[in-house]
């Protein structure tokens, strides 16, 4: 069985799978009381900037801290599965849930696992940001990667073109892989947070590195002909499509931007 560990998001105590691929990582743990999880904020780590990052903190402390040859990132709530899942019973959820001997599968045809694309349908990626999220960020993000990381140019610009993606900040990555991905992505988020003035920004809103690192990582995998094998993913809770539906018509033509999670 190949070594694996995939770390679980959390900022909360919450069911998690029992299959020992998966690490529960408390997220923004720092100044925070334990919930039972190996915490973010221990060795080298960047704890503190996860009201801002998101999860990313959690991936920053993988990369950082885990010994394993295989490496992933989910969410307590969102987690990659083989299956394609109907039911509404969260118990019945977490059963289809990727297991090790899954993963340790997958892995003997591909070094990357990612969950399957989304389809934005009516608008490109670019667009769909500009109108749910401050589009300034993307821009300088733009920028940056103009300036430091050239060759990755053609793919960014094709963020204005492209209606999918792999989204979520999920996945599996041989070590080697994840080490060159967080490099070039920890580099330009960490010279993200010099150029963007975020004041006027509600808390919901500064957590745009997050949002950015989303559509960095088709950037990455497709500018460096990444192979990689696509799995289904769960969303453990219930999602209001409807509501998130709505939500996202008053952006396109309303001009109301996002203002929570859904």
């Amino acid at each position: 069985m190949k070594d694996v560990k995939v770390i679980v998001a959390a900022h909360k105590e919450y069911k998690m799978p029992k299959d020992k691929l998966y690490l529960p990582l408390h997220v923004g743990a720092k100044g925070k009381e334990s919930i039972g999880y190996t915490r973010d904020d221990t060795k080298k780590n960047i704890s503190d900037k996860n009201p801002f990052f998101c999860e990313l903190t959690g991936l920053y402390w993988a990369w950082k801290n885990l010994d394993a040859d295989y490496i992933g990132l989910v969410h307590y709530r969102r987690y990659l599965t083989q299956n394609k899942v109907k039911t509404k019973d969260i118990d019945k959820k977490f059963k289809e849930v990727i297991t090790l001997k899954e993963v340790d599968k997958l892995l003997n045809k591909t070094d990357v696992i990612l969950p399957k694309k989304r389809n934005y349908y009516i608008e490109t990626l670019y667009n769909h940001y500009k109108h749910t999220m401050y589009v300034e960020p993307l821009d300088e993000t733009r920028k940056i990667i103009e300036e430091k990381y050239p060759k990755y140019l053609g793919e960014f610009d094709k963020l204005k073109k492209r209606r999918k993606a792999h989204m979520f900040n999920m996945f599996i990555m041989k070590k080697e892989i994840l080490d060159g991905y967080c490099k070039w992505l920890f580099d330009i988020l960490f010279e993200l947070e010099k150029r963007v003035d975020t004041k006027d920004y509600t808390a919901f809103h500064n957590r745009f590195y997050g949002r950015v690192s989303e559509l960095l990582l088709d950037v990455y995998i497709n500018t460096n002909n990444i192979k990689y094998k696509e799995v289904n993913f769960i969303d453990i809770e219930n999602i209001n499509w409807l509501k998130k539906g709505t939500s996202f018509l008053k952006a396109k033509f309303l001009g109301k931007k996002y203002e929570k999670s859904f």
